[in-house]
């Protein structure tokens, strides 16, 4: 009995680390904290929940700052008529040269779907918007929305589906975000002027609060000491599992994920759009999944 409690001992050991076992998520005040108006951001429990009133929006943000890595949230939106109102999910680095990772949900009246929109910001530029409806009601259930960032891309995921891919084309003469640590936030907010069918329908003010839900915090992340020591995370003798070729690049199965996500629910993307950029940008020539 000894020799098989040994075995079955090391047979969960070996599932926990090639079957996919996800860890519990840490608490809120483990890794977050409340950046604004922290009377609209509430602690229920194993929730942590930001209301956007006709007096404020609300915020939280990550209580250190990371380097590459993979941060993750489960959100529930704003149910009901949320025209009007941005939840937002992302990281970002300090500065007008910033650089930042955007999951930004934008809501809509009762009935029609939300939109999700993606951007990358390099060094203070942006305008990489992709735009896309989900294949589900995220008001009803929990959802995971991740960023996994390594040096060779920026991975964009909704339930662990890949939904855009930023690549490292650094080679191409291209900017890529691997210099600046970045902090790990959430908000909500009224952005009636352009949120919801480019600001035609504006926010009811009858159906507040509007309510995001969060839960199961993760990040697994290098975390710097300080913003200006990143040798901890970047250093060439450094490698962490985000920085092997099978997790910074997608699977086969990945692959097609994503391009069925593109063919049946990306309705905008930057890299098509003539009005705004008649020279089609550079980064769009080179990889076809942006």
């Amino acid at each position: 009995m000894v020799g098989m409690g040994w075995f079955m001992c090391m047979v969960i050991m070996v599932c926990v680390v090639s079957c996919g076992y996800a860890a519990p998520g840490a608490k809120f005040e483990e890794l977050y904290r409340s950046s604004w108006a922290m009377d609209h951001c509430i602690n229920d429990g194993e929730v942590t929940k930001l209301k956007l009133d006709n007096s404020s929006g609300a915020g939280f943000e990550s209580r250190s700052k990371y380097l590459f890595g993979k941060v993750s949230i489960q959100i529930k939106l704003v149910e009901g008529d949320s025209a009007g109102t941005v939840t937002a999910f992302y990281m970002s680095s300090e500065g007008s040269n910033h650089n930042e990772f955007d999951f930004e949900f934008l809501g809509n009246t009762t009935g029609e779907p939300y939109i999700v929109q993606t951007n990358v910001y390099v060094n203070g530029v942006g305008n990489r918007e992709q735009r896309l409806n989900l294949w589900f009601d995220p008001t009803t259930e929990f959802h995971t929305y991740s960023i996994l960032w390594s040096k060779r891309s920026v991975v964009f995921m909704v339930d662990e589906t890949p939904i855009r891919v930023h690549k490292n084309l650094e080679d191409k003469g291209i900017p890529f975000a691997k210099d600046q640590a970045m902090g790990v936030y959430s908000s909500i907010w009224n952005a009636d002027d352009w949120a919801t069918q480019g600001g035609l329908v504006k926010t009811d003010w009858s159906h507040a609060p509007f309510i995001a839900s969060y839960k199961d915090f993760k990040i697994d992340a290098c975390e710097v000491p300080t913003t200006a020591d990143l040798s901890k995370c970047s250093g060439e003798d450094q490698r962490f599992w985000w920085d092997e070729p099978t997790v910074s690049e997608l699977s086969f199965h990945q692959n097609h994920q994503l391009i069925w996500v593109r063919a049946n629910h990306m309705i905008y993307d930057y890299c098509f759009d003539a009005a705004r950029f008649p020279v089609t940008p550079l980064e769009c020539q080179h990889h076809r999944h942006l």
